[in-house]
């Protein structure tokens, strides 16, 4: 059953609930906002229209309510649980429903999902739509950008967050912008000065472009609002700057819904409804939640009154206290953007006296130079003299090194594809030479930047330790590849944009077969043997079947999905999306599938196929891959800043194996784990991972698509609380 408008589709009932079939939801996935309409319910505050909307549920016979909003109506939702049965008694007394339905509708279940763009909510990591908005943002972002370059302006952008600073944070991290203004954390007194002397150090750098990102409940110390006009005042004031103001609104709010959105929100859908099959009277009403990569359930008030504790910490200005409860991500993203966005005078950066080198390895992927940039800028802020290494492992060997200081890397955040230049080839066959060029410049210590290679390459390098002494130096490589095959980690820089752009595309050639009727697409994704792309790609814009690698196929199943797409041209969805992995078989090619589909659907459906290609690894970078790749690449350069200053002054070497890491998210935390200890994990001939967490998705996709099959939900099905453990946090 659907309710429309919200809760007040319950107060008012009738035609307002409705039963949902299958072809109801169907071709709404890539739909922004809500088909069933939502709307704030001045009644359902009142205990007489909760009256109303008891009455309306008894009636159709519903006691479980899966709630998908923000803090406010999943606080409503708490409320009318608990008076529930009162409710209930109530009704029976005025005669409107019998004593058999007090007894047999006399316990209401309730599931919330968080639905909100503000990312607002304590407990989850992201809430459904905070992905959408930031897309939004940086699409205006980036737009603006080669204007303001042009005429060198200042840009002061207001977006939206009345309480909550999350999108003005996160896309300030994922522009680079000059200055941030946020509820949680006002500027400090004085800011006003502080402020345009940065601006003006920027111009001085020959930075053509000056970008202001303001939250719209900015506030300082005081709590008095800071608003974009006085932001822009200020700056044509003392600087004489040409500054515009531009406010972006309810765009934020539009558009379709990004590839994560889809996926988080299919996840949590699902989760939602089997924790209302499993609950029980006893079971207190639970909200679904993301933390790291997996789907938790958490006490819904104990998240609500800690939501509801940042708002107080800020009106009584505990400002430092809003931002603790706000969460460690949130944390962890001031404070990188702090260190990342204002460069602290020499004269107070104490140097380390260390040399430390960035390489990429492997074929390009959007974000790589976002994480470029924040390496650099954390080790030129750690002290440390920062070096880039040109054309990957090949460049390393003849010499193609520079020191690269804070401003070379300014505006790389929003650059798809690598501007150091990047090569598959391996380091093998020039171990003498790079050993040399690692002796030349004193480098003492190597981020990876890459894909397989770079994990590849990195286990040569390691292993020739013996050999060579040079390679005795901490090496770390975060994971940055389209096809997210690297063993180590859940995800990679660069799959979130490829995985936007086979969404993007299957919209578009979804649309295209909505006037012309019964046809079927194939699509090949790219992915080498891992199917993450094709499988997420299908469960992100809805298809029919996705054939990978991983999960075995023969040409009995290939029969058994035509047949199921001839059904389904029987109803009213007369078209099919299947997506095939480049190399799921190397019998089963694109050509053949398409060719056996053409002849078997022949009378039927009529068959068009798409081979992506390189528009996968191409594009600028997704909000997800700007931020992925700056905060994990700061972290690995912290962790280097660790591992260099512990042997500082001891003349000891390298030589262990938690000295050469790969840095990923694994379930719900960031971890070093050693290249020794993945190798046991590694499909060397395939290269991919021999244990892949994605493929638990597999049954979930085809359950949404109409097939029969059984889908284990979250990894722990009973109730949690809010975390907040010593772990470090693998939130995005």
């Amino acid at each position: 059953m659907l309710s429309q408008r919200g809760y007040q589709g319950m107060v008012d009932g009738g035609n307002n609930i409705m039963e949902a079939n299958w072809e109801s939801v169907s071709s709404i996935l890539q739909v922004g906002g809500t088909i069933i309409g939502s709307a704030r319910c001045k009644a359902f505050r009142t205990r007489e229209g909760r009256l109303k909307a008891a009455h309306n549920l008894v009636q159709l016979g519903i006691t479980n309510l899966c709630v998908i909003g923000g803090d406010g109506s999943l606080t409503g939702a708490n409320i009318f649980r608990g008076e529930w049965s009162m409710l209930l008694e109530e009704l029976a007394r005025d005669g409107k429903i019998s004593k058999e339905d007090v007894q047999k509708y006399g316990h209401l279940n309730i599931v919330g999902m968080v639905g909100s763009i503000d990312n607002d909510f304590c407990g989850t990591d992201m809430t459904i739509g905070t992905d959408s908005a930031l897309h939004r943002i940086i699409e205006v972002v980036d737009a603006i950008m080669t204007t303001a370059q042009s005429h060198q302006r200042t840009f002061v952008l207001e977006v939206m967050g009345r309480h909550c600073g999350y999108l003005a944070l996160v896309s300030a991290l994922a522009c680079g912008a000059d200055w941030v203004f946020l509820p949680e954390s006002p500027p400090e007194e004085g800011w006003q000065e502080t402020m345009c002397i940065k601006l003006s150090e920027n111009r001085a750098r020959k930075k053509r472009l000056n970008i202001i990102i303001v939250c719209e409940g900015a506030i300082d110390t005081q709590n008095k609002p800071i608003t974009s006009e006085q932001i822009r005042e200020l700056v044509v004031k003392q600087l004489g700057y040409d500054t515009r103001v531009t406010i972006l609104g309810h765009v934020q709010r539009g558009g379709t819904p990004s590839a994560f959105d889809r996926i988080l929100a299919s996840r949590m859908g699902v989760e939602a409804v089997v924790a209302l099959l499993q609950a029980t009277p006893e079971t207190p009403a639970c909200v679904v939640s993301l933390n790291g990569n997996q789907a938790v359930r958490l006490p819904l008030m104990e998240c609500v009154q800690m939501t509801q504790g940042v708002q107080k910490a800020m009106d009584e200005r505990r400002f430092s206290n809003a931002v603790q409860l706000r969460g460690r991500s949130f944390e962890g993203n001031l404070s990188i953007y702090k260190q990342l966005a204002i460069k602290k005078p020499d004269s107070q950066i104490t140097k380390s006296g260390f040399n430390v080198a960035v390489i990429n390895v492997g074929a390009p992927a959007a974000g790589m130079n976002a994480a470029v940039r924040s390496a650099v800028r954390v080790g030129i802020s750690e002290g440390h003299k920062m070096f880039a290494i040109y054309d990957g492992f090949e460049g390393f060997a003849k010499g193609q090194i520079k020191e690269i200081g804070w401003s070379d890397v300014g505006g790389w955040t929003g650059q798809g594809g690598s501007i150091l230049g990047t090569k598959r080839i391996l380091p093998g066959k020039y171990l003498e030479d790079i050993a040399a060029q690692i002796r030349t410049h004193s480098i003492n210590a190597l981020l990876i930047i890459g894909g397989f290679e770079g994990y590849l390459g990195l286990l040569e390098l390691s292993a020739a330790r013996g050999k060579h002494e040079e390679f005795c130096v901490p090496m770390v490589m975060v994971p940055a590849t389209v096809s997210n095959n690297v063993p180590g980690s859940d995800f990679s820089i660069g799959a979130d944009t490829a995985l936007n752009t086979i969404t993007d595309t299957c919209d578009r050639i979804k649309q295209s077969a909505s006037g012309t009727k019964r046809r079927v697409f194939i699509i090949e994704t790219m992915g080498g043997y891992c199917g993450y792309l094709a499988n997420m790609g299908a469960l992100a814009a809805g298809a029919d079947a996705a054939y990978i690698f991983e999960e075995p196929f023969d040409i009995r199943d290939l029969q058994s999905n035509v047949e199921h797409l001839t059904e389904k041209m029987k109803t009213c969805i007369q078209r099919g999306l299947v997506i095939r992995n480049e190399n799921c078989n190397e019998n089963y090619t694109t050509d053949f599938i398409y060719q056996l589909y053409s002849e078997e659907g022949k009378g039927v459906f009529d068959c068009r196929k798409n081979v992506l290609g390189h528009m996968q690894q191409g594009g600028a970078p997704s909000p997800f891959d700007r931020n992925f790749g700056t905060k994990i690449s700061a972290r690995a350069m912290q962790w280097i800043t660790g591992k260099l200053k512990e042997a500082q002054g001891k003349g000891r070497k390298f030589v262990n194996d938690d000295s050469v890491c790969v840095l990923g998210i694994c379930q719900r935390n960031l971890l070093f784990q050693p290249v020794a200890e993945l190798k046991e994990k590694t499909d060397f001939e395939h290269r991919i991972p021999k244990e892949q967490w994605w493929l638990k998705l597999r049954p979930l996709m085809k359950i949404l698509a109409k097939y029969k099959a059984s889908y284990e939900v979250s990894d722990m099905s009973q109730l949690e609380h809010v975390h907040t453990g010593p772990e470090e946090p693998a939130a995005i």
